[in-house]
């Protein structure tokens, strides 16, 4: 083992590439998927950490949704227009927004989730249920290794 970190140490194992190749295509298709209903990707990972997390300051959803503070703020906007969550003014604690999903957000996030679930499917099918398990361990173990790292270095 030893030998695969030294390895990599002195040159990339192409992982980081995979990665990011990954990410464009499912992206791309989240994107073309959830855009019939009406939705940017963008939105609908909003949508997910709203309904995952419920209340939360504008920078810790901008985090969750991996966009910048004022492109967060923007999207809270359209999508109060559009009907699909709610603020809850009276209780605003600080920069904490409290903003809940309506029906009409829970129905988009319906639809949105049967097209991501289609998606992931579709690219896991050739792996068995325990795989799966341990491929999500796996890769959030590495979403909080880069985590911490950054922490400390910051």
């Amino acid at each position: 083992m030893a030998t695969n970190k030294l390895a990599a140490a002195q040159r990339p194992l192409g992982i980081a590439y995979l990665i990011g190749r990954l990410d464009r295509m499912v992206s791309r298709k989240i994107r073309e998927s959830v855009a019939v209903h009406g939705v940017t990707a963008a939105q609908y990972t909003a949508l997910s950490v709203f309904r995952a997390y419920g209340h939360m300051s504008n920078a810790q959803l901008a985090e969750r949704s991996l966009v910048s503070p004022q492109s967060a703020n923007e999207m809270v906007n359209v999508m109060v227009s559009k009907g699909w969550i709610a603020r809850q003014a009276e209780a605003v604690q600080g920069r904490v927004i409290p903003i809940g999903l309506t029906d009409a957000g829970l129905e988009i996030m319906r639809l949105c989730d049967h097209e991501v679930a289609r998606i992931e499917a579709q690219m896991l099918e050739d792996l068995s249920d325990e795989d799966v398990v341990a491929l999500q361990a796996r890769l959030k173990g590495l979403v909080q290794v880069l985590k911490s790292k950054s922490r400390r270095a910051g």
